[in-house]
């Protein structure tokens, strides 16, 4: 086995303010909120001055580790050369947002930030559809979730005083992602097929027999494991079941081409003919219709 460290480009921070700018835009134009702008500065006097149509603010002010539903076991994954290794868990990250509405009026601040609140809460996880490529595939291991409106003690003058800004009413909007590390434990190539070649001690030498020990995974769609899945080869009456990793094996599989079948627990089906030895025995299972 050996530990490999391989840093991926993370630019998860500026991928999130792009996820809620477009969720933002899209959401407050069908109200009516046509031609807000969606901020992210520090909103300081000096910010706030040079505002020239209404904007909404969201101030990154804090970042910091969940302690809530941490993933702790290291995943099973297949590098690119095709070897099995195992993932460390990601972290997950709470970053709170300082939200504020920026008008002429109050009133009309009031409306927007009003407007705001409903939008965050109406998406608890935030939507694949308003994020940018490169965070589709962490978002549908690790969905972003977002709070809104989370209490705070205290503090509020003191971020106020320390951004240099007026006091004014803001929301706190607290979302959770997911920052991968790229280490990972490389177990080298899985054996597939194993064999052994039998003959009976006083026999001829035409009388020798190989047979393999053959295995695969069962996995639903998203690439989950199946466990509990009854893997068959019926034509030798041969049935295995599917460990806690989706993993089965049989022992004693003659050469040739079989027809196997896997069924899940909730009746999900797949099918597949497997040559052995050679073929990998990767099943995907489709729900049960």
């Amino acid at each position: 086995m050996a530990l490999v460290v391989s840093v991926p480009l993370n630019t998860m921070l500026a991928d999130l303010d792009e996820t809620l700018r477009s969720l933002l835009k899209r959401e407050l134009g069908r109200h009516g909120f046509d031609g807000v702008e969606i901020a992210f500065d520090a909103p300081a006097r000096e910010w706030s001055s040079q505002l020239s149509s209404p904007t909404v603010n969201l101030f990154l002010y804090d970042i910091r580790e969940s302690q809530d539903g941490r993933p702790n076991e290291w995943m099973n994954d297949r590098a690119e050369n095709g070897h099995a290794r195992e993932v460390r868990p990601p972290m997950l990250m709470e970053c709170s947002y300082a939200v504020t509405a920026w008008t002429q009026a109050v009133e009309d601040e009031h409306r927007l930030l009003s407007q705001v609140l409903a939008v965050m809460f109406a998406f608890p996880t935030l939507p694949t559809d308003v994020m940018p490529a490169r965070l589709h595939s962490v978002a549908e291991r690790f969905p972003l979730a977002g709070r809104i409106a989370q209490p705070k003690a205290d503090g509020k003058a003191d971020f106020w005083n320390a951004v240099g800004g007026q006091y004014k009413a803001s929301l706190d909007y607290v979302t959770t992602i997911a920052c991968e590390s790229g280490t990972a434990v490389e177990r080298g190539p899985e054996v597939r097929t194993q064999t052994v070649t039998t003959r009976l001690a006083d026999g001829p030498a035409r009388a020798i027999i190989e047979m393999h020990r053959f295995g695969g995974t069962v996995a639903d769609k998203d690439g989950a494991p199946v466990a509990g899945a009854w893997v068959a080869l019926p034509e030798l009456g041969l049935l295995a079941t599917a460990g806690p990793d989706g993993r089965f094996r049989f022992d004693r599989v003659p050469s040739g081409t079989h027809a196997l079948i896997v069924r899940a627990p909730d009746g999900g089906e797949a099918k597949a003919d497997v040559d052995v030895p050679g073929t990998k025995a990767d099943l995907v299972i489709r729900k049960a219709k």
